[in-house]
C-alpha cells in the first residue's frame, strides 16, 4: 500500500488542476483568514468542483465553531475538515465527515494521541501560522506514534526529504504546502510532481 498524498493551500485553478493530473489522494483548501494561503467560500467551492470524483476535498480550519465549518462543508463541497486548534473535536464528528486532528509536536510536551474517530496529522508547533511554516519535526518521535496509530505527517516536507521522512516515520499519509511553492499560495507545477514522485519511489510500507 503507497503512501497517501495530500496537497495543501492551493488557491488558484490551475494549481488543483495540476495536482489533479498527478492523482493525488487529497486537496486542502484553507478556510482561515489568517493563513496567506486563505480562500473564501465562494472561491473554495470553485477550487473543489475543479477537482475529480476521486480526489478528497479537505478544508482546513483553525478554531472554528461547529457551525462555521458545517456551512463550508455544504458551501464548498467538503469531504473531510482539517482542524487545528480544536481540543475536543467530538462535536464535529456529526457533521458526518472524516476528520483530520492538526496538533503541534511540541518539545518537551507528551506526545499527541489523535481523539476517536480522527486521523492524526502531525505538524510543526507554531501557535500564530498553524502551519506551512517550511520546518520539519523530530522524525522519530513522529515514528513512535505511527506505530501505534494512522499518522499523516506534515512539516516541512520537500521532494528533497520526502522520502527519508517517509522511511525514517512510515506514515500513512505526508501533507504538502510550503514545499511545493513558489510563494506563499502559488504552487509551482514542478515542485508538485516531483514531490509525487519522490513519494510513489520511496516504496514504503506505511504504518496502520
Amino acid at each position: 500500500m503507497s503512501v497517501r498524498i495530500k496537497i495543501c493551500g492551493l488557491t488558484r485553478i490551475e494549481d488543483v488542476r495540476i495536482a489533479a493530473s498527478l492523482d493525488v489522494d487529497a486537496v486542502g483548501v484553507v478556510l482561515w483568514a489568517g493563513s496567506p494561503r486563505a480562500v473564501s467560500l465562494t472561491e473554495a467551492a470553485a477550487l473543489c468542483q475543479a477537482l475529480p470524483p476521486w480526489t478528497a476535498r479537505v478544508g482546513v480550519f483553525v478554531s472554528p465553531s461547529v457551525e462555521d465549518v458545517r456551512a463550508a462543508v455544504m458551501t464548498a463541497g467538503l469531504g473531510v475538515v482539517q482542524l487545528h486548534g480544536v481540543d475536543d473535536p467530538a462535536p464535529f464528528r456529526a457533521l458526518q465527515c472524516p476528520v483530520l486532528w492538526a496538533a503541534p509536536l511540541r518539545d518537551g510536551a507528551a506526545d499527541p494521541v489523535a481523539p476517536a474517530g480522527t486521523t492524526l496529522l502531525l505538524d510543526a508547533h507554531d501557535p500564530v501560522r498553524h502551519g506551512g511554516t517550511g520546518r520539519t519535526i523530530d522524525w522519530s518521535r513522529a515514528r513512535a506514534i505511527a506505530a501505534r496509530e494512522r499518522l499523516v505527517l506534515a512539516g516541512g516536507l520537500t521532494a528533497d526529504n520526502v522520502a527519508g521522512a517517509i522511511a525514517a516515520v512510515r506514515p500513512y499519509g505526508v501533507d504538502v504546502s510550503s514545499g511545493v511553492e513558489a510563494m506563499p499560495g502559488i504552487k509551482s507545477a514542478a515542485r508538485m510532481q516531483a514531490f509525487v514522485e519522490a513519494v510513489r519511489q520511496s516504496h514504503p510500507t506505511p504504518a496502520v
